[in-house]
């Protein structure tokens, strides 16, 4: 009886169509050859049918129009290729295109084509003169560099000559054998032939690595110099500033000087001859000068003009990447329909709302005719054993909310739409966890903004993090709302403030409000109008009161909400006509919910309106552990030990109502089916 009274009940109420997924419609569309692409095109743009895929047997390389698919892939990778390069020389690509006519795939594939050519020479060359300027820029470092090192050793070998003919050196078999100090401190001409050098520069990074091997390499027959580069040198590979050091080897031999080159080049170290002839050094460095100056302004001008490729590029790059986007969406959709027997027509099915079928004939109309097809479209409506597709209608204020429910999981078709609540339910309980009305007026100012320039904002192409704030526009807006609404309780803005005074007739709450004073009697000027008791305010125990508070406030939104969820399903269940869903599931768990979490948010209530000193936590876990035992000075209201007893064996018979009917009872109905389809195939064949 009590389950007619509410079916009467909610057959009286309003219809909920805009609360459940729209009803959908099974189609089939024959397209002549001649106005598919514009058809399907339009249809996109529209964007209210659903094709089906009637090609899923065939590989995507199987299908008609694959080169025309991999054509759109490859001018994908062009734009990608531009966009990088944009970005890459420091350039911002323009939001809106420039105005000009529209042309053909075709003709965009010769283009992009053209520019990825003209780029790609335009960055070889830029390469080799970056690569041949840095040479000639360490080669001046080099030259600057290295020549203190050679009139060091110059002077040097001069000062000390007298001093080794009288006492060094007076064996006449010294050769490569004796240490490189010794030959470099003899005197003569032929001392001066065995020492050579080389010079070069290498990375900061790598010196300590370079000289050590170096050492272990000539068996420490060499002297190494080290000087830290003025300039940073710009790395073509990584395209970034290096800093280097350069180095001149002294060394005697001809084998030292094959291991010292091969180290060099193992360790990345670029070498450059320096002469020993100051005047020739001189010449040299202003030389090097003059094709350094030369090289800068030919590497500017070639800057400037790939600056301005560029440029040109990006003022269309936007326009061109979504016509590409749509071009190739189109032959996708084109590739999961099917030629007729004559190879005229295509032939494609697809779902879509009911309401939008006037749409779709108007948009196949007007395809037919800018198509110039002397062929209309054939659209009707057909009939279909599978399930239909879930579509919600949403407008800019509920799109948001509805992305939000769909991360999680798409409704079933014709179920109740979970979005239309979570409108209210989500932003309220983030200002229940956030609750700050300071930060809650900030983001309220933010959400404002974006929603002041809606129009400007949604034209125009924003970043990943932008686009994620200006679609949750709304739900910003909201959330700010309940925010400051939460955050005014929380933080008792509008409370009264209170006075003490000795003597008053008014005692505290709780007596551990009594440390700021001796008496700690309080006494209020008028009732407060909104928030937290301003009493607890400054008190020993405000903390656990107010931690308290919210933790119970928290149990009862959840329970609301844990109802309001099995009540839709109770909604879902009578909409699809399922009495099994209801008496072995809706009925079940709302006795489970309610004798338990249900039970403990009543008691919550009657705490706060007795103001009883019971502890909820006691009377909960011997609920389960001693429901028989007195609760004494635990009980909130008269009968509340019978009741809990017959609470709890509520509770106890749900769990295996609601876990074991249901399986059972499908399963017997599988079997009949599968026993009634058999006996019609043998009687049959009989």
């Amino acid at each position: 009886m009590a389950l007619q009274k509410m079916d009467q009940f909610i057959e009286n109420l309003p219809s909920m169509d805009l609360m459940r997924s729209e009803k959908m419609t099974f189609v089939q569309l024959i397209i002549p050859a001649e106005s598919a692409h514009r058809a399907i095109s339009y249809l996109g743009e529209l964007g209210l049918l659903q094709f089906r895929d009637m090609n899923a047997d065939k590989s995507p390389f199987q299908r008609t129009f694959v080169n025309q698919v991999k054509r759109c892939g490859e001018m994908s990778r062009k734009l990608r290729f531009f966009k990088d390069q944009i970005q890459k020389a420091g350039l911002l690509s323009s939001a809106h295109s420039t105005l000009e006519p529209d042309i053909e795939l075709e003709e965009l594939e010769v283009q992009l084509a053209e520019h990825e050519h003209e780029l790609i020479e335009m960055n070889s060359n830029s390469e080799k003169l970056q690569q041949s300027f840095n040479e000639l820029l360490e080669f001046k470092i080099v030259l600057q560099k290295a020549v203190g090192f050679l009139v060091s050793h110059n002077s040097h070998a001069v000062a000390d000559e007298t001093e080794l003919d009288e006492n060094v050196y007076s064996n006449g078999d010294f050769g490569e054998a004796s240490s490189l100090l010794e030959q470099e401190m003899r005197s003569g001409s032929s001392s001066q032939s065995t020492v050579r050098f080389i010079s070069g520069i290498i990375p900061r990074s790598k010196v300590l690595r370079f000289e050590r091997m170096l050492f272990r390499a000539t068996r420490g027959n060499m002297l190494f110099n080290q000087t830290l580069a003025d300039e940073e040198i710009l790395d073509p590979t990584s395209n970034e500033m290096v800093e280097k050091t350069v180095f001149v080897v002294f060394f005697s031999g001809e084998q030292a000087r094959m291991k010292i080159i091969k180290i060099c080049e193992a360790f990345g170290a670029n070498c450059y001859p320096v002469p020993e002839d100051i005047t020739k050094q001189r010449q040299l460095t202003r030389e090097v000068l003059s094709r350094l100056s030369e090289l800068e302004a030919t590497l500017d001008a070639g800057i400037r003009h790939r600056n301005q490729a560029l440029i040109s590029i990006g003022l269309h790059l936007t326009k061109w990447i979504n016509m590409v986007r749509m071009e190739k969406a189109v032959y996708d959709t084109l590739n999961m329909l099917n030629f007729d027997v004559t190879k005229k027509c295509l032939v494609g099915e697809g779902w879509c709302p009911i309401f939008a079928k006037p749409q779709i004939q108007e948009v196949l109309q007007r395809a037919t005719y800018d198509s110039s097809s002397q062929v209309g479209i054939i659209f009707h409506v057909m009939e279909a054993t599978e399930s239909p597709p879930t579509y919600f209608r949403t407008n800019c204020f509920t799109n948001a909310y509805q992305e939000i429910v769909d991360a999680y999981g798409v409704a079933r078709y014709q179920e109740a739409n979970p979005a239309v609540y979570t409108i209210v339910t989500f932003p309220f309980l983030f200002a229940v966890m956030f609750g700050d009305w300071g930060h809650g007026i900030c983001l309220l100012l933010g959400a404002l903004f974006l929603i002041a320039r809606e129009k400007k904002l949604g034209s125009q192409k924003l970043g990943s993090f932008m686009e994620m704030l200006f679609g949750g526009r709304y739900v910003l807006l909201l959330m700010s709302l309940f925010s400051i609404y939460c955050g005014l309780i929380y933080n008792e803005f509008f409370s009264v403030p209170f006075h003490i005074f000795g003597g008053s007739a008014y005692r505290c709450r709780d007596d551990s409000c009594r440390d700021a004073h001796t008496v700690g009697l309080v006494k209020f000027r008028d009732p407060y109008p909104f928030g937290v008791d301003p009493s607890w305010r400054g008190s020993r125990s405000e903390l656990p009161f107010l931690n308290s508070l919210k933790m119970k406030m928290s149990i009862l939104l959840g329970i609301t909400q844990m109802n309001l969820g099995i009540l839709m399903s109770y909604f879902n269940a009578r909409f699809f006509g399922s009495s099994l869903d209801i008496r072995y599931q809706f009925v079940p768990q709302i006795i489970f919910l309610n004798s338990l979490f249900g039970y403990l948010s009543l008691l919550i209530i009657t705490k706060w309106c007795t103001g009883s000193q019971a502890d909820l936590y006691h009377v909960m876990i011997y609920m389960f552990l001693s429901p028989t035992d007195d609760l004494g000075e635990n009980e909130l209201f008269w009968g509340q030990r019978p009741l809990q007893i017959v609470l709890l064996l509520l509770a106890l018979v749900a769990v295996p109502w609601m876990l074991f009917p249901k399986p059972f009872i499908l399963k017997k109905l599988h079997t009949e089916v599968r026993h009634w389809g058999s006996g019609g195939v043998s009687l049959t064949f009989c």
